[in-house]
């Protein structure tokens, strides 16, 4: 049985997840191995050292995750000529709008 194919905007959302899930574990490591702000001792002599170091790249983990996906997505090449946003290419038609003044009592 064959694999099924994931359309294309999905897998690279999900590479980028990926990518953000192992800097956020990477992350974690340094926090732990260099005793930043003595956060290595600390869980070293607790007994949820697990639990503590696992919701931690967790949570970690889905920021750094959202903040990976948003940055690739808004570094995507824009698909038209001007480099502007938006439907159709071309700037959109400025038309003046009239606004009534009301005078304060």
């Amino acid at each position: 049985m064959s694999m099924p194919v994931l359309p294309k905007l999905l897998r690279f959302l999900l590479v980028h997840a990926a990518i953000g899930f192992a800097i956020a574990g990477l992350f974690v490591m340094a926090l732990v191995g260099f005793d930043i702000g003595g956060f290595g001792s600390l869980v070293g002599r607790s007994s949820v050292a697990p639990l503590a170091l696992g919701v931690l790249t967790a949570f970690l983990g889905l920021t750094f995750a959202s903040v990976q996906m948003g940055v690739a997505i808004m570094l995507l090449p824009k698909d038209h000529e001007d480099g502007r946003g938006g439907g159709s290419g071309r700037p959109a038609a400025l038309v003046p709008v009239r606004i009534g003044a009301v005078p304060r009592r």
